[in-house]
């Protein structure tokens, strides 16, 4: 059975058969049991359990590589209904495409802008 997300993503959930097949597998898995209330009560945080330098580096934020594509930073604006229907009347990626457009208007602005 499949799942559509708000964002459309389509996810495959499992059948009540399959989820007593993959449930019972896990009880089975006799080298990773699944944990109990007493796991979970004397379980650690990672920052007590490893040592700080290993801590340290787990915590630390990834660089991007020069090849990725910059870092997209999540923003609210106001569009007008009428052009906001159209601009996701174009379907999927409409998000995309503003952006593209935004990076073309900038790049034709005087230095000061981009």
């Amino acid at each position: 059975m499949q799942v559509r997300t708000k964002s459309g993503r389509n996810i495959e959930v499992p059948t009540a058969e399959e989820d007593a097949r993959i449930n019972a597998g896990v009880a089975a898995d006799s080298d990773n049991p699944e944990w109990t209330k007493e796991d979970f009560a004397r379980a650690l945080p990672a920052a007590k359990f490893f040592a700080p330098e290993v801590y340290a580096a787990l915590c630390a934020q990834r660089v991007r590589g020069p090849k990725n594509k910059p870092l997209k930073v999540p923003t609210t604006i106001r569009f007008d209904a009428d052009v906001l229907a159209a601009l996701k009347a174009g379907g999927r990626g409409w998000q995309t495409r503003v952006n593209e457009a935004m990076r073309e208007w900038v790049s034709q602005q005087p230095r000061t802008l981009g």
